[in-house]
């Protein structure tokens, strides 16, 4: 931000806070409603303006609603209320009676970002009623291990696609739940199959048997292995942890950043690559051990990146009714969507972008992620 004599003003933690409570207030007030009216439980509609589809949760998207229980877990960890906590657990019970058959899935990568949302839940703000939920995602992930197939974890059950974004959030939630060897064996895996060794970059995935590598780039994966590494590098000790986070995370700033800000951007699925890598730059910035010079470099350039990109997503916002609209690309002006154009579900499994994305749920939350990681950050003195 910059000062009525030009000069440029860091904005503080405390104005972070503020935008992060603003951002929470947005995804409440257009998003958030109670299950088919059944109290005690809430789920976030998938587009704003919503269809009367996206209104009855015929459309409601698994991973996008364990998205928003970890920004929910982001708001109650930095300024806990009573209202914050309870919507934790209405949307933790949200999520297990929408899903039907519970709390799991045939998807490796919905089960983990589930669970690692329960985790924080639970050890954070003793949400106690996910502990079954955790047991559940625990047994199914820890299980989908295949080295006889050449993985890896598999997308989904029975696929022959052993990919970065089911393989990280798997990790993660293994070290968060004391699997370490489980953890390790993952990270060590994608970083032997799927680390370009061009660019240092982490590819999408791979086909077993076979090995063709599928070698799209995506933002989250880069932020799942990262993730992986530094908590790895925290728990373990290993150095071989703290030397792949610092590779990747140069190769992050050297081939996804521009000008200081994580740069593309998309809608439906889409809409939380961007956010997700944020929010493990964050970790990073916080957790990745280490004295010397590069580790205390390593961890102001991921904070930086956070900062900087959301002053930019920040700058670049609309304002509706007094609450941020976050548009994709965060050094592009966010745009007003209309109740037209919803994203659909493919036979593939993933969910296309609306016509414009800013109505997509999912690019809201990566806005809110945003602003808890620049608070987190900036908290922190970095």
């Amino acid at each position: 931000m910059t000062s009525r004599t030009g000069r440029n003003i860091e904005p503080t933690a405390a104005l972070w806070a503020e935008r992060a409570d603003l951002a929470e207030s947005g995804i409440v007030s257009r998003h958030v409603r109670a299950l088919w009216a059944l109290p005690g439980t809430a789920l976030g509609v998938v587009g704003w303006p919503a269809t009367k589809r996206e209104r009855g949760f015929a459309s409601w998207h698994y991973w996008w609603q364990a998205h928003l229980v970890d920004c929910a877990v982001d708001a109650a960890n930095r300024a806990p209320t009573p209202v914050r906590r309870r919507r934790i657990g209405a949307l933790a019970r949200g999520i297990r009676m929408r899903n039907i058959t519970g709390w799991t899935n045939r998807y490796y990568d919905d089960m983990a970002w589930l669970a690692i949302s329960l985790e924080r839940a639970e050890r954070t703000q003793g949400i106690e009623e996910v502990r079954g939920g955790l047991l559940a995602l625990d047994k199914e992930l820890y299980n989908g291990w295949a080295p006889e197939a050449g993985g890896g974890m598999p997308w989904r059950k029975g696929s022959d696609f052993y990919n970065a974004p089911a393989n990280g959030p798997v990790g993660i939630a293994m070290a968060r739940l004391g699997r370490y060897a489980r953890a390790q064996e993952i990270a060590d895996w994608l970083d032997n199959t799927l680390r370009d060794k061009e660019t240092g970059l982490i590819f999408d995935g791979i086909h077993l048997p076979g090995g063709e590598i599928e070698k799209p780039v995506y933002s989250y994966c880069q932020g799942v292995v990262l993730g992986l590494e530094t908590e790895l590098a925290v728990h373990t000790g290993e150095p071989r942890h703290i030397e792949r986070a610092l590779r990747l995370l140069d190769a992050i700033e050297e081939h996804m950043v521009v000008g200081g800000v994580v740069v593309g951007g998309g809608g439906g699925d889409g809409g939380l690559f961007n956010g997700i890598l944020i929010r493990y730059l964050a970790l990073t910035a916080i957790m990745l051990p280490g004295d010397e010079d590069v580790h205390e470099q390593a961890r102001r350039k991921a904070a930086a990146i956070v900062r900087n990109s959301a002053t930019a997503a920040w700058e670049h916002r609309l304002e509706v009714e007094g609450e941020p609209l976050f548009g994709p690309d965060w050094r592009q002006p966010a745009r007003l969507p209309g109740i037209s154009g919803a994203g659909h579900l493919t036979a593939g499994g993933s969910v296309t972008a609306s016509r414009t994305p800013e109505r997509d749920l999912s690019v809201q939350l990566s806005g809110w992620k945003l602003m808890e990681a620049a608070h987190t950050v900036t908290a922190a003195g970095l």
